[in-house]
């Protein structure tokens, strides 16, 4: 694997369509000295692949990229003139989706080495990938994880930058996990990536579909459009693979249309479905579960983890492992950093720290925390919503957490460019009399969750929402340092110990 392929007829030989190549002809064993999508990054000898992106069109540094000694260009469009001797021109219909193919190819084909199992979805998607590569660790596997949190080479840990890399680095994790003696990976598919070809030439050994809500409509413009991005990435499974969504989601069905995945599965905790789980007993420091008629203790909380386990349970049934092995494996797995941790003080005040940042998200924390809530304990809320992004949801954010708090502390998130104040009063907007009555607003989000921990007694329960796992936050173009569990234990008087 650590032998890259560099054989130009190879590498060209991988692209599933090629409407034309123009230039020089190359001899069979001719190789490019590097694959690379940045202009800046080429050297003599490279192949440079054009992609469109939704900011820069990389057709425009062609010019740049033969300067700097390309030597085969794969690109949509080609000039009809003034075309440098001594260049090899790839027309394809898809620059992205060519840089795929070829980062696949370049690196080994290193999917095909691996069982990769891909969680597509607004909310659960890093919960889910995280515990099926727990899971698979727990039943005799070197594991990956690729996620919005950490990517993971079994047990060394590999800073992740965006939830789905980029081609060339999604190629070059998968062949250093299989270097890495690595046989199972899961991986979050986002929207964007799907969107963009990220993740062309994959060969994937499953799906699974989460839900879909409002989010990233800042990008996809309307709900259809980033539908049909998730819908994508079901449409590319091969047909040994296992398809498996949401029951529970409308749009659970939509994923399974024509997809050419032969195994066509549904999970739900509501209704029927090929694997069911039934919340038993809730509390608040876990569930007993049922997964299609066998009870379990987990140490999760809530009707949206029992769905996640769900999903989970029937991946791992999917991929040939026996209830009798998985279901211990279940109960021994732990919560997701930043997904519904939470923390006690002394006194008996809980704090819950999630990374909900989408209105169904809210409302499926907040539900929770109602449903295992003593009697007459208040649940404070603290939230924000994200600058430069869809505005759209901020009313709709802090309507649904008023409706299911006591008291609301509306503060900044990530205000990146934006007035935080405007983006609080953009929040603001959605709350009536009584709801604002009872809703305080604090720019500064340490300040607000100090406040929220000030304002409660024991048996209340505060939900710092919104940032999770990030320990950072974006004012302007600065990035600082900002944990919101760091900050809750500060709040509460305990230690903070990040594992």
């Amino acid at each position: 694997m650590q032998n890259t392929i560099k054989n130009i007829n190879k590498l060209l030989a991988s692209l599933p369509q090629v409407t034309a190549t123009y230039g020089r002809r190359t001899s069979d064993d001719e190789e490019v000295t590097s694959l690379c999508a940045d202009s800046r990054a080429v050297e003599p000898g490279a192949m440079f692949v054009a992609v469109r992106g939704p900011l820069t069109d990389a057709h425009r540094f062609i010019p740049a990229a033969i300067s700097s000694g390309a030597r085969v260009i794969v690109c949509e469009d080609i000039p009809g003139d003034n075309m440098p001797d001594g260049v090899l021109w790839v027309r394809v219909p898809s620059s992205a989706a060519a840089l795929g193919h070829l980062a696949s190819c370049h690196y080994g084909d290193p999917s095909r080495h691996l069982t990769l199992v891909g969680v597509t979805g607004t909310n659960g998607k890093t919960t889910i990938a995280t515990l099926l590569y727990d899971m698979a660790r727990k039943l005799g596997h070197k594991a990956g994880l690729l996620s919005t949190v950490v990517n993971k080479i079994d047990e060394r840990e590999v800073e992740a930058h965006n939830t789905t890399p980029g081609p060339l680095e999604l190629n070059a994790l998968l062949a250093e996990m299989v270097d890495s003696g690595c046989t199972f990976v899961a991986m979050e598919v986002s929207s964007h990536a799907a969107h963009q070809h990220r993740i062309a030439g994959l060969h994937y050994a499953g799906g699974i579909f989460t839900n879909l809500t409002r989010d990233h409509l800042d990008y996809h413009k309307t709900v259809e459009a980033y539908l049909a991005a998730k819908k994508s990435f079901f449409d590319m499974l091969p047909p040994d693979a296992f398809a498996l969504t949401n029951a529970d989601d409308r749009n659970g069905s939509v994923m399974l249309q024509n997809t050419p995945a032969h195994h066509r599965c549904t999970y739900s905790v509501r209704g029927d479905a090929d694997f069911r789980a039934r919340v038993v007993e809730d509390r608040i420091d876990g569930m007993l579960l049922e997964f299609n008629g066998r009870e379990v203790e987990t140490m999760f909380v809530g009707r949206f983890n029992a769905s996640n386990l769900a999903a989970v349970y029937g991946a791992c049934i999917l991929l040939g492992y026996h209830p009798d092995d998985v279901l211990p494996a279940i109960s021994s797995l732990h919560p997701v950093a930043g997904r519904f941790q939470p923390f006690r003080s002394a006194e008996g005040v809980t704090a819950i720290v999630d990374y909900a940042h989408t209105p169904d998200a809210l409302v499926n924390v907040l539900d929770t925390i109602n449903e295992v809530a003593r009697r007459g304990a208040q649940i404070i809320t603290v939230v924000g919503c994200g600058g430069d992004r869809d505005r759209g949801k901020r009313p709709i954010m802090a309507a649904e957490a008023a409706r299911r708090s006591t008291r609301l502390v509306l503060t900044s998130d990530n205000p990146r460019t934006e007035n935080p104040q405007a983006i609080l009063d953009d929040m603001a907007a959605g709350l009536d009399a009584t709801q604002a009555a009872r809703t305080l607003t604090i720019a500064d989000r340490r300040q607000a969750i100090r406040t929220a921990a000030a304002l409660a007694h024991p048996g209340d329960i505060i939900l710092v929402a919104g940032k999770g796992h990030e320990t950072y936050q974006i004012i302007g173009t600065e990035i600082r340092h900002h944990d919101d569990r760091e900050e809750v234990c500060a709040a509460l008087g305990i230690p903070f110990f990040n594992s």
